[in-house]
């Protein structure tokens, strides 16, 4: 009977909030094609739906997925029209089964860039971490870091989903530097000038300011090795254990501002307006959290340093980065402004093929500071 419930909402026959509410677990295979089709269902890019076939071949949806591609395809614009900004340079191949699959977007077209404006509201600091924090920029066109002091943090919960436990007293040792936004599509082009970087379709005509996406853990490597290489500083990814001890800005509730939603602040899916369907808001369109960290929440996911585990159980109690020989299966913090508010969560964590890219994925740097 769920069966038939779920495939009914995702088509549009029925309402999906309570039929995915308790009734699938947020780590099942069945849930996650359903939500990645309920993703694309509307699109009018083959690139999305070809996305689908790649990850499930033998999916529900694929005669349907092959019947919108041909569809699309005969709508296509003639030949020597620039590409649809939805497009993608290289089709994207299939996860391992074990692999969450994270569901991709169609990218329409961005509104008018608009300068970004300053947050309405901002969150108390902990009283403990204001005089460590300062913000560091190493050059013009590098991203904006926050410097966070050391600290003990609970990493994890004991009531969410499986992967995120045992919730785990956790000692970042050392102090280390963050960006304060995600990586922008404007600091991104400016490593794709350099021939550093490659070139994304999806990100050709998007808004300077929105955060860089449709990108994979092995394109974010590339920009950090520019980065590092331009400022003479040894940028990486955080590790999972920093981020979300920068996320959780000293906190210990479900979301940094508390245990509820409230409006106004993330962007994703049932967080309140502002909100669009269609792309993630501007970076720092949101209040920071009280680490002073912008959309930690929402916007896009992020890939940090860590190889995939499947619960914390043998976990680093000291922040380092958990890896793994030859790792490819990476993980992915924060969600995104497509996915609903139970995704938001500090304690949130997918994994994700490190080659595949998709039009929800981006990230943010880290470096050590002295």
């Amino acid at each position: 009977m769920w069966q038939k419930l779920m495939i009914a909402c995702v088509l549009g026959v029925a309402t999906c909030n309570g039929a995915m509410a308790g009734v699938l677990p947020k780590d099942s295979a069945e849930q996650y094609e359903l939500l990645f089709w309920d993703s694309i269902k509307d699109s009018s890019h083959a690139a999305d739906y070809e996305a689908y076939l790649e990850a499930y071949p033998k999916g529900r949806f694929s005669a349907l997925a092959r019947s919108r591609i041909e569809r699309l395809r005969v709508s296509a614009p003639p030949k020597g029209d620039p590409p649809s900004d939805g497009a993608r340079t290289t089709a994207p191949r299939k996860p391992p089964e074990s692999v969450r699959t994270i569901p991709p977007t169609p990218v329409p077209k961005p509104p008018q860039e608009r300068a970004v404006q300053p947050p309405v509201e901002t969150a108390p600091r902990p009283a403990a971490a204001v005089a460590a924090l300062g913000e560091l920029k190493d050059c013009p066109a590098c991203p904006v870091l926050v410097s966070l002091p050391g600290g003990r943090f609970t990493m994890g919960t004991n009531t969410g989903d499986r992967s995120e436990r045992p919730a785990r007293e956790v000692t970042v040792a050392a102090p280390f530097a963050i960006g304060k936004y995600e990586v922008t599509v404007e600091q991104w082009t400016i490593c794709a000038d350099a021939g550093a970087c490659p070139r994304v379709d999806t990100m050709a005509n998007a808004n300077k300011t929105t955060p860089a996406r449709d990108l994979s853990w092995d394109d974010a490597q590339r920009y950090l090795r520019w980065l590092s290489s331009t400022t003479g500083k040894a940028y990486r990814l955080p590790t999972e254990a920093e981020w979300e001890y920068a996320a959780r800005g000293g906190t210990s509730t479900r979301y940094w501002w508390g245990d509820s939603m409230q409006p106004g602040k993330a962007a994703c899916k049932g967080c309140g307006d502002p909100w669009r369907q269609e792309e993630p808001a501007p970076v720092g369109s949101f209040a920071p959290n009280p680490f002073g960290l912008h959309d930690v929440n929402g916007g896009v996911w992020e890939w940090v340093g860590d190889c995939w585990h499947t619960t914390y159980t043998g976990a680093p109690s000291d922040a380092r980065t958990w890896d793994e020989p030859n790792c490819r299966v990476r993980v992915i913090r924060g969600g995104s402004w497509r996915d609903g508010a139970d995704y938001m969560p500090s304690s949130t964590r997918f994994k994700y093929d490190a080659s595949v890219r998709y039009s929800q994925n981006g990230f943010r740097v880290a470096r050590d500071v002295p």
